[in-house]
């Protein structure tokens, strides 16, 4: 139990609260102008301490910079490409604005003008991608706050968020896949594999000839190489697991040319220096090979990833089944192959309808027979 003391001042008396934290450290607080207010804050600690509510005065003023700049460091669970995203964040959004102010003093209505604030943008609205991730950076660092018993709850829970819409998927049909093949030179089969295959581009290009199994029709994909900040990063898949992907006969041809006059641990889709590739330029100012090859086949604009969806598109479309996309893809479940696909599958609902209406004539013809008179339903007699 703490204790209150009295001492003098120039203003006249003042009291003292002596008192103990939870991890027993000794530590007081003064300028109390009578005992009873004395009194109170003394009863309102033990009554915090015996609920595990007890939240650390001193600790509460520390700074969001402080804090912030702890909790970067600790997200050594990120892989390089999705740190870089919340370190920028961070640095363009969250520490100019919160960096400076005391843990114990940001409120719950500021925070939600800052998302309004960002979300309306000085020049251009921000997308809800970058508001959420800079929100997201804020409110987590604010959780470990709560956790350390800086402050007693999170002032960024509950915040209205803008929503994130989804982007349409552009999907290839087997000719326009083959006309981009044909317009991108060296990157022909590249194209192909990334088509019908379904691998992230980051996945291709960290391919060595060893990954092929032709005689199985397989590829082993174990190793992810993603530019990060102008450097290649190079590590594991996205979902940490290493998976095989069939490749249909049609592209046996390209990859064993590929391969040709490579030993088995060089890259299969490296650069000229047997380097890994760059995702659409070799140097700063040079011309976007992707781009060039969509123009030159005719088709519209799309992205690399793209072709991740039209491999999902064509495997569907022949018949293979959701847990075989999903393997196919790397995605963690079936769920998520759905939930990314859904649109693909408008076939299955179309048979939905048709079975319910099948169900319904076959109950209603039943119905009517059984509702019908008992010489109806006696079969006729043969003359």
């Amino acid at each position: 139990m703490g204790s209150v003391q009295s001492y003098d001042t120039a203003a006249g008396k003042r009291y003292r609260v002596r008192y103990r934290t939870p991890d027993h450290r000794q530590t007081d607080r003064r300028g109390f102008t009578t005992k009873r207010e004395a009194d109170l804050f003394l009863a309102s600690v033990e009554v915090t301490k015996a609920r595990g509510e007890y939240v650390d005065v001193a600790a509460a003023r520390t700074t969001i910079d402080v804090l912030g700049t702890e909790w970067l460091s600790n997200q050594t669970h990120l892989k390089p490409s999705s740190l870089a995203p919340v370190a920028n964040a961070w640095r363009t959004f969250v520490s100019p604005r919160w960096g400076l102010r005391r843990v114990g003093e940001i409120r719950h209505s500021e925070i939600q003008t800052w998302v309004k604030e960002l979300t309306a943008g000085d020049d251009k609205p921000r997308s809800a991608t970058t508001v959420i991730r800079a929100y997201g950076v804020l409110a987590a660092i604010l959780d470990v706050a709560v956790r350390d018993r800086r402050i007693l709850s999170n002032p960024a829970r509950g915040v209205n968020l803008p929503r994130k819409t989804s982007k349409e998927h552009i999907y290839l049909s087997h000719q326009e896949v083959h006309a981009l093949a044909d317009h991108s030179d060296d990157k022909s089969a590249l194209v192909l594999l990334l088509a019908y295959t379904g691998l992230r581009w980051g996945e291709a290009i960290a391919l060595r000839v060893r990954d092929v199994d032709h005689a199985r029709r397989r590829i082993t994909v174990s190793v992810n190489a993603v530019e990060v900040g102008g450097a290649i990063e190079v590590g594991t898949p996205k979902t940490h697991k290493r998976r095989t992907v069939p490749f249909p006969r049609l592209l046996e041809n390209q990859l064993q040319e590929q391969a040709d006059g490579k030993a088995k641990d060089d890259l299969l889709f490296g650069d000229a220096n047997g380097e890994y590739l760059r995702r659409t330029r070799v140097s700063a100012g040079s011309r976007s090979w992707f781009k060039t090859a969509l123009k030159d086949a005719g088709l519209s604009p799309m992205t690399l990833h793209d072709l991740r969806h039209t491999a999902a598109s064509l495997a569907i479309s022949a018949g293979a089944n959701v847990k075989a996309v999903q393997r196919m893809l790397g995605h963690a479940s079936a769920a998520m192959t759905l939930d990314t696909y859904s649109d693909l599958f408008d076939d299955d609902l179309n048979d939905v309808s048709d079975r319910l209406d099948a169900a319904y004539k076959k109950a209603v013809v039943g119905k009517s027979w059984a509702d019908a008179p008992a010489d109806m339903q006696k079969p006729a007699r043969s003359q």
